[in-house]
């Protein structure tokens, strides 16, 4: 078995995770920690109870991670004798973003942030039922396409433009669209696993819950946390 000669990295790769968005900073974590070579091409990640300890996440939200991890290419798993997770030996290969991209991802990001949460509030104070219906339907449509990603993108755009719709302000839902287009732009970049996007569907699923009820405090704070997953997966996932 193969370990990472840094102990300390080690460490600090298995180090607790943040409750919130435990799902999306285990993918970053590992995934960060393969892109970097501290965990090596055929490396046997610790016993799935040895993980969920040292990680501080419950085995599901281990297992969602160990999988959409599994999907993107970056993990393997072997059964029987010997068995467990290991490091790919080949890792995925993608066109790389340009340098431009790679040095101003986390200001998209931030701008992005800074539009939606504002988004969120708002609609949920003003959407009106067919606004909140029409998101409803989105939320369905992404749900039955978790295998293809660009109708499954598609609908995302449309989610996210939708709830700047909702509330009745036209220079933010030319914002939002401008957000969504810079964020395209980097996400052509990574795999997109079904648990992934299931995961972030089901957030979008809550803020529609969120606008159903008025409640304008959670949608803000479940899109903070569906934005910073998004982060954190880039974070991971994106090439170096």
């Amino acid at each position: 078995m193969r370990r990472p000669a840094d102990e300390t990295a080690f460490s600090a790769i298995f180090a607790p995770v943040k409750g919130q968005t435990a799902f999306e900073e285990t993918l970053e974590r590992l995934g960060t920690a393969i892109k970097l070579g501290l965990l090596a091409p055929g490396t046997r990640l610790p016993a799935e109870r040895d993980l969920c300890e040292q990680l501080g996440i419950a085995r599901s939200t281990l297992r969602q991670a160990l999988t959409a991890l599994g999907q993107s290419g970056h993990l393997h798993a072997v059964r029987g004798r010997g068995g467990g997770t290991f490091v790919a030996e080949s890792q995925p290969v993608a066109q790389p973003p340009t340098a431009e991209v790679l040095a101003h991802w986390r200001d998209r990001c931030d701008a992005r942030l800074a539009v939606e949460l504002g988004v969120a509030v708002l609609a949920a104070e003003r959407a009106e039922p067919a606004a909140i219906e029409s998101l409803g339907e989105l939320v369905a449509t992404m749900s039955g396409c978790l295998d293809d990603y660009p109708a499954y993108r598609h609908a995302d755009v449309r989610f996210h433009i939708g709830l700047a719709e909702a509330t009745g302000s036209p220079r933010l839902v030319a914002a939002m669209t401008e957000a969504q287009g810079a964020m395209t732009d980097l996400i052509s970049y990574i795999a997109h696993p079904p648990q992934v996007l299931e995961w972030a569907n089901g957030q979008h699923a809550r803020v529609v819950t969120c606008l159903e009820r008025r409640d304008s405090a959670t949608a803000m704070r479940i899109m903070a946390e569906h934005l910073r997953g998004t982060e954190h997966v880039l974070a991971g996932l994106l090439p170096s």
